[in-house]
């Protein structure tokens, strides 16, 4: 689900956390309806009211992030890397480089983000009960009649908010946590990611329709909250219906190769080239930013760009070979040859040189991946 620009709040375990500005609409929101809610069962003054409902949003915030930590950790403890995790409007995300590859996979990541929240309620629960007893449950519950202490009051709520969440988000219904967790059943039962992909993705559709038409149904009897469901369907279905479409393309895929759609015949240049000699003869003839480089044996070295041609030249160093330039980066422009082809989604060379290079298991350069290869392979042929 898109949610735009991000700003970064923090960096945790390396992990970049950040949030989108609906975030912050979200935040005052929740501090506005909380300040009055707050204020009838701490029987204080609004200044009392205003300042535990802003620990309380930030509190809960806090939990969220803590949720997309559980994803995330157990994502990058699998081998799949983390980008970030992004709060926004309708919760967080966290931002993964590639899907599951296992039916297990799937489920430990999914799960992982509600193990944490069961544990932050069993914790707020634990200790709110051990403190106030059975009037905690009323305290949770905002019940007016009830009295309670600031911090026993932040306790409750984050339970019963974190409880709330919970059980919404595991609906077997794509996105959602639950709909990720069905689909690693299915996936485990039918032997087949994209049958799952696509039974998650269809009973995500139903469950935002049905969700967009309480919201409607909520407008219609004039209470303002239905605009909230009716959104929120509105971005549900347009992921889950993105997962069906994706279900499509990766069954027609499956079995194509990077090697079955690359082009073999790559122009190249050696890495033994001097700066001055690949500005003559590649560069200054040729209008291309960029240009692949190998070894003498064929391996491949890297991607030299005409900046950096540029910067040689303005340092002083014609006669320094190119392969120098280009080493560090070479690891980020290539995949192998028997990657399938929905491997090359996503990846660097595509995203910023609108290419990838296809190697061996030597790391000898085979052929090249353009995005247009790409393009055509994801149409269909017609009828």
């Amino acid at each position: 689900m898109p949610i735009g620009r991000s700003f970064q709040l923090a960096r945790i375990f390396g992990i970049r956390i950040g949030v989108s500005a609906s975030w912050f609409v979200v935040l005052f929101y929740f501090i506005f309806v909380l300040s009055d809610s707050f204020r009838n069962v701490l029987h204080g003054s609004d200044t009392q009211a205003y300042a535990v409902a802003v620990a309380a949003a930030l509190l809960f915030f806090g939990s969220l992030i803590l949720h997309e930590l559980g994803h995330a950790l157990e994502a990058r403890r699998s081998g799949i890397g983390i980008t970030g995790i992004d709060l926004w409007f309708f919760g967080g995300m966290a931002k993964m480089d590639r899907d599951p590859s296992s039916p297990g996979e799937e489920f430990r990541v999914s799960f992982a983000g509600p193990a944490v929240t069961i544990l932050i309620v069993a914790v707020c629960v634990a200790i709110g009960t051990a403190i106030d007893g059975r009037s905690f449950i009323d305290t949770a519950l905002l019940d007016p009649g009830s009295t309670s202490s600031a911090g026993i009051l932040l306790l409750g709520w984050l339970a019963t908010i974190n409880a709330f969440l919970l059980v919404f988000n595991l609906i077997p219904a794509f996105p959602l946590d639950g709909g990720r967790i069905a689909r690693a059943v299915i996936w485990k039962l039918t032997g087949n990611k994209n049958t799952s992909t696509r039974w998650a993705g269809r009973a995500g559709q139903v469950f935002a329709y049905a969700m967009g038409g309480f919201g409607l149904y909520q407008l219609f009897k004039g209470n303002t909250s239905g605009i909230f469901y009716a959104v929120l369907a509105v971005f549900l279905a347009q992921a889950a219906s993105s997962a069906v479409r994706q279900s499509a393309i990766d069954e027609r895929l499956e079995g194509v190769t990077v090697g079955d759609v690359m082009d073999p015949s790559p122009y190249t240049v050696s890495a033994d080239l001097t700066v001055m000699e690949a500005s003559d003869r590649v560069f200054a003839v040729e209008d291309w930013p960029w240009v692949p480089v190998v070894e003498a044996d064929g391996h491949f070295a890297g991607v030299l760009h005409r900046e950096a041609i540029d910067h040689a030249l303005a340092s002083g160093q014609p006669a320094l070979p190119v392969g120098g330039l280009v080493k560090e980066d070479g690891w980020r422009w290539r995949i192998s040859t028997s990657e399938p082809l929905e491997a090359l989604i996503g990846t660097d060379g595509l995203r910023h040189l609108g290419a990838v290079f296809a190697v061996d298991d030597d790391g000898i350069l085979r052929g090249v991946v353009s995005i247009d290869q790409v393009r055509r392979a994801l149409t269909p042929a017609p009828h």
